[in-house]
């Protein structure tokens, strides 16, 4: 049985590792799928500090100077200081301006590769992962852990919770894959 963070991490990586792939035939095999948002935003709203660039795209600051870190390793990106010496001002570099056609390019491309992808699934995948997040906002998942029985063998689920049952060939809701003859098929987990 393959578990849900093994899922995220190979659907993480099917995604990014083909656009990675697209950049290094293009020319840029140091430039990272994670380095879009941060591109988008500063092409959209010009210089900013990494605590700023953080906010827009919805990372920690933590995260974002990494990201921004990486970038400036890889030239696509310049910091100055900014009116205090704790703000570093990010801009984009000549070689990151030269680039933007292809990385323009590349982002419409991904946005019509989901689109279709979307449309072989049950419901859009963003969707899904917006509704998770959700979720996890209103009812972190350390208190959805935190009563651990480690004498039983596997929890219920709450009583107003339903789960479809997918089948591991063929991942689509029950709904969606009538069983043969009639027959159930057996909920998995």
């Amino acid at each position: 049985m393959t578990g849900l963070g093994t899922l995220m991490r190979h659907l993480h990586e099917l995604m990014d590792g083909a656009i990675a792939d697209i950049y290094a035939e293009h020319g840029l095999p140091e430039y990272r799928p994670r380095f879009s948002p941060v591109m988008r935003t500063l092409v959209e709203r010009g210089p900013m500090t990494i605590r700023d660039v953080a906010e827009a795209i919805g990372v920690t600051h933590s995260a974002a100077s990494q990201t921004v870190i990486q970038m400036r390793r890889c030239d696509l990106v310049t910091l100055e200081k900014g009116k205090d010496a704790r703000h570093r001002i990010v801009h984009l570099s000549q070689k990151a301006m030269a680039a933007l056609p292809l990385i323009e390019a590349e982002w419409a491309a991904t946005e019509r590769a989901v689109r279709e992808l979307d449309a072989e699934l049950p419901m859009p995948l963003a969707d899904v992962l917006r509704a998770a997040a959700q979720a996890l906002e209103r009812r972190p998942f350390r208190d959805r852990i935190a009563r651990i029985d480690p004498t039983a063998d596997r929890q219920a689920p709450p009583p107003d919770h339903q789960t479809p049952a997918i089948d591991q060939e063929n991942p689509m809701p029950d709904h969606q894959n009538p069983a043969p003859d009639g027959q159930n098929p057996p909920p998995s987990r």
